[in-house]
């Protein structure tokens, strides 16, 4: 699995452990072990300029997910093709006020932004009410794993 993590957001940010779990929810999800990913931490002009082009939503954002292949979940014992899955753009800074208001770290949030951005470019979406539930519980589940292994 070929999982890229550049910084350049001016955070500190462990991509290691970004890269780590990525490869885990990845393989939870029965995806191609020779699957690309990238992941990118950017600032909040950065991220603003996105939103803009791409969502024409005004300000930043915490993640954006742009999907290559359109890779979709295998199953047990039937992963996915190979492919380029796409990329996640994270904002740190974006991601300490939410981790502020949510009681939790500013690591633990990039990572369930991090597992979020994964979902989507899996085709997982939360547009809908059974949709959102199926995503978030599925996301939870993922980084609740994750880290209880680490």
């Amino acid at each position: 699995m070929s999982i890229e993590v550049n910084n350049e957001s001016g955070f500190e940010v462990d991509e290691a452990e970004f890269a780590a779990l990525a490869r885990f929810v990845l393989d939870q999800m029965h995806v191609h072990p020779q699957t690309e990913l990238s992941i990118l931490f950017v600032d909040t002009a950065t991220m603003t300029d996105l939103h803009v082009k791409w969502m024409d939503e005004p300000g930043p954002t915490d993640v954006l997910s742009f999907p290559m292949d359109e890779l979709r979940p295998g199953r047990e014992g039937e992963v996915t093709p190979a492919g380029l899955l796409g990329d996640v753009v994270l904002c740190p800074e974006v991601a300490v006020e939410q981790a502020a208001r949510a009681g939790h770290s500013t690591v633990e949030e990039m990572l369930l932004l991090t597992t979020h951005g994964i979902l989507h470019l899996l085709g997982y979406d939360h547009a809908e009410p059974e949709e959102e539930k199926e995503m978030f519980g599925l996301q939870r589940q993922l980084l609740l794993t994750f880290l209880a292994s680490r």
